[in-house]
């Protein structure tokens, strides 16, 4: 039941709406006068159905730290409504579960990590009451794994780096890696992290690259995807499509091509050939490289 005390301690503030300049003297903000003041109603009650979906959410106990929530948010660029979102999402849990709340970001560039990181105060800056400052994965601080070893110690890890480094130049060698490491796994192993790989790489260039390694490297595997992603340098125009492959794997690494490695690229009608030298551009220092003694 509502106490007297708690209502006055409350009201008066409705009562002269201007009070709280005088009292964050008190309180060692010293906010000016309002040049005015409005009562808003109190009703916090949403009247009609809202959508608030967190990516996912984790609970996660341990018998030296206790139970916390984890909610992840996969974010693709800037989005200034997002921080008052993630304040929604924290301070719901937090109150529905009783439980402490963490926020993770997981970013796919450089200045969307930037922008995530930043603290954002649901108030005024003298006054940030609620301050949101999520933790941030991406390509700024997850590993880049180019070493299939290192891949196959944590191939999930690897996954996630992988998908974070989708932008990165070295992201050839990574997949490389990651395709290495996968080649003596079980099935059970492998098919979520193709799937995950190509669907993390969206419509970027390295996916052209992840496809045609799960065609050579993994050529043994014969889930849905791997036969779906395989399937398509069958088609009549492989040819090309492997070499437009070659050429953007070389490019997107930052590594010239001249004209007349392109020429050569252009020209060769073996898909073999083709696959080798795909599988030698996600690591070779120059376009030379790639052919090898051929």
């Amino acid at each position: 039941m509502v106490s007297s005390p708690h209502e006055a301690m409350h009201r008066i503030f409705q009562r002269d709406t201007k009070l709280f300049s005088r009292v964050s003297k008190a309180l060692g903000c010293d906010l000016p006068v309002p040049d005015s003041v409005t009562i808003l109603p109190t009703d916090l009650t949403e009247t009609s159905p809202v959508e608030r979906r967190v990516d996912t959410l984790l609970r996660l106990d341990s018998t030296e730290h206790g139970a916390f929530l984890l909610a992840i948010e996969a974010q693709g660029k800037k989005d200034l409504a997002k921080p008052a979102s993630w304040a929604y999402y924290t301070a719901y849990l937090w109150t529905k579960y009783r439980l402490p709340t963490a926020l993770l970001v997981v970013v796919q560039d450089h200045a969307t990590a930037a922008w995530a990181q930043l603290p954002v105060a649901s108030g005024p800056p003298q006054l940030p009451t609620l301050t949101i400052r999520p933790l941030v994965a991406g390509p700024h601080n997850m590993p880049v794994i180019t070493d299939p070893a290192e891949a196959h110690e944590d191939l999930v890890l690897a996954t996630l780096a992988a998908i974070t480094h989708a932008g990165d130049p070295a992201i050839g060698d990574i997949l490389k890696a990651l395709s290495t490491a996968l080649r003596n796994e079980h099935e059970d192993v492998v098919d979520p992290i193709i799937e995950l790989v190509a669907q993390g790489l969206g419509s970027r260039p390295a996916k052209e690259l992840w496809r045609n390694l799960v065609a050579v490297d993994l050529s043994f595997y014969k889930s849905d995807l791997a036969e779906e992603l395989r399937d398509e340098g069958r088609d009549e125009g492989s040819v090309t499509t492997y070499g437009t492959a070659v050429l953007t794997v070389l490019e997107q690494r930052g590594i010239d091509v001249p004209a007349d490695a392109r020429q050569r690229i252009a020209e060769c009608g073996d898909l073999e050939i083709l696959h080798a030298w795909l599988v030698r551009a996600a690591t070779a220092a120059s376009a030379a490289e790639i052919f090898g003694d051929e």
